[in-house]
């Protein structure tokens, strides 16, 4: 099943994705960082970080909704994109408390860590769902998909019929 909003032959969604993924995890690594060395100017950063992985993570949430409604309904990739969506919302509210308690303080609240660290791991989930979505029930896959396919930007299908291509598995 073909994505359903393409930027240059290629989903959107999984090209925005690794923006909230890198800056939420970072900041999870700087607050360890902050804890470790015992320098608060680490907990700024993380700060900033989530702000800028909550924008981030909402803004790839719009492009997966956008596929989510296109999947077929009462098949198992709607209830699995369910899900993956579900746990992601989850993961950008808990990074909204953490950033939301860090506010005007120095040093974040034991509270605020703690919503950070577990949204990190959840995120994981997340995206194990999504790695299920794609790699598993083929979501956001071109039909015809192949180790020999063109471009995407040579406005040709991936599918080469008359090759035989599209119809083997690759190995």
């Amino acid at each position: 099943m073909e994505s359903r909003a393409k930027l240059l032959g290629h989903p959107v969604h999984p090209m925005l994705i690794v923006f909230p993924l890198g800056l939420l995890a970072t900041a999870v690594a700087f607050d360890i960082v902050a804890l470790v060395q015992k320098d608060p100017s680490w907990f700024q950063l993380s700060f900033w970080m989530i702000a800028a992985g909550i924008v981030g993570g909402l803004c790839a949430a719009v492009f997966g909704l956008i596929d989510w409604l296109a999947i077929p309904s009462r098949t198992r990739a709607k209830n699995i994109g369910l899900w993956h969506g579900g746990v992601n919302v989850v993961v950008v509210l808990l990074f909204a408390g953490s950033w939301l308690l860090r506010r005007n303080v120095q040093e974040p609240p034991t509270t605020a860590l703690a919503l950070s660290f577990c949204a990190v791991v959840l995120a994981l989930v997340g995206g194990w769902l999504g790695g299920e979505l794609v790699d598993r029930l083929g979501v956001g896959v071109d039909h015809g998909a192949h180790v020999n396919a063109p471009s995407s930007l040579s406005d040709q299908p991936a599918t080469d019929r008359a090759a035989g291509y599209g119809m083997r598995k690759a190995g």
